[in-house]
């Protein structure tokens, strides 16, 4: 899928309070479950956080852990698949095979990928990009980049542009 020219929003996150509400907000758009939603960060910058966020706020309950050392953890629900994927491990291309992430990334649902640099190569061009920096103290300065008409759409309606929009 070849990704098309970049729309980009940037938001600030006063504290984990505001990711929750990002989340929430996310979780109602409409086409969020065909996405692919690239989460890009430092250790420790939020991006665990916000998909447990989005996870609630769309109807998953139990236990949501973090897939580092599995790479993928699976969430059904009765009328969505979800895929969060974290490849902060991942060092070889031929494992994107071995792992059959090609038959998941193939499937209709929701694919949440925290580094996704390091499946470079392998990886579809994801719908919309979160990058999340620390700021001061709880802040976080997030840009988002819709790459694909669905994650255009996925922006829309969403306040905030180019400026900087504080989220409290």
């Amino acid at each position: 899928m070849n990704c098309h020219p970049p729309i980009v929003k940037t938001l600030r996150w006063c504290d984990e309070t505001a990711t929750q509400a990002f989340a929430q907000w996310l979780a109602q758009q409409p086409q969020l479950g065909a996405a692919l939603i690239a989460l890009e960060g430092d250790l420790g910058a939020g991006k665990t956080t916000l998909v447990r966020h989005l996870l609630r706020a769309l109807g998953v309950s139990g236990r949501i852990k973090s897939p580092t050392y599995a790479v993928v953890e699976p969430y059904e629900l009765p009328d969505l698949s979800i895929w969060h994927f974290d490849f902060y491990r991942f060092s070889d291309p031929r494992e994107w095979e071995d792992a059959g992430f090609r038959d998941l990334f193939a499937r209709a649902g929701l694919k949440l990928v925290e580094w996704p640099e390091k499946a470079a190569g392998v990886l579809p061009c994801p719908d919309l990009t979160i990058r999340i920096d620390c700021g001061d103290d709880e802040a976080r300065d997030v840009t988002l980049t819709a790459q694909t008409p669905l994650g255009t759409n996925l922006l829309q309606g969403l306040s905030g542009g180019d400026e900087r929009t504080e989220i409290a």
